[in-house]
């Protein structure tokens, strides 16, 4: 649809789960070779990391892993960010609503995230249940354990008694029906869209 729409399409396959140092290193040269203008994730909550630690750093000249990453600041103010869309195809990490990206450093076993702020949020996020379809029944289960995982690290963030401890029970007794009706019929299109709203 893009290309009849006249548009260039450069791809960069290949994102792996936890995407690695080596792989962002790739998406920048491949977005600066090209003078790529909008990167658009298609996949789940890896690739829209991905994409997001890729239009980050495409304009920052120096080292953009020590700056976001270890050193944990923001890109200036003044700096050029490539703008994201996200199309999701598996339903877990909530990444297609948010500024997070995780990159993991494999040479030196080490994964970090980092959330930036709102000008890396997705310009647009297209959540339809039925491109979650074709996702393996195991790759489904483990995006099942990922929701509840991080539903726990918020739900258990601290001591508070406050709203979204609610909210976070509420999304956990939906995850685990619309989980069970999933894993029983993987075509069930209520509970692959009551899956992909909680995940977000």
């Amino acid at each position: 649809i893009l290309r009849e729409g006249g548009k260039t399409i450069i791809e960069n396959p290949g994102v792996m789960s936890n995407p690695t140092l080596e792989k962002l290193h790739e998406g920048v040269r491949i977005a600066r070779d090209n003078k790529v203008d909008w990167i658009l994730a298609l996949g789940g909550g890896s690739v829209c990391d991905y994409s997001k630690g890729v239009a980050a750093s495409v304009f920052f000249d120096s080292d953009y892993w020590q700056e976001f990453w270890l050193d944990g600041h923001q890109p200036a103010a003044e700096q050029q960010i490539l703008p994201v869309g996200c199309i999701l195809t598996m339903a877990g990490t909530g990444s297609e609503m948010n500024g997070g990206c995780v990159i993991t450093d494999a040479d030196n076993n080490f994964k970090t995230g980092h959330v930036f702020d709102s000008r890396l949020m997705p310009k647009f996020s297209i959540l339809n249940p039925r491109y979650t379809m074709t996702v393996p029944l195991d790759q489904m289960k483990a995006g099942i354990y990922d929701i509840m995982n991080h539903i726990f690290e918020q739900y258990f963030s601290d001591f508070d008694d406050n709203t979204s401890d609610y909210i976070a029970e509420g999304l956990m007794r939906s995850l685990i029906v619309s989980s069970r009706a999933a894993v029983k019929d993987p075509q069930d299109y209520e509970a692959r869209s009551n899956l992909m709203w909680t995940a977000t």
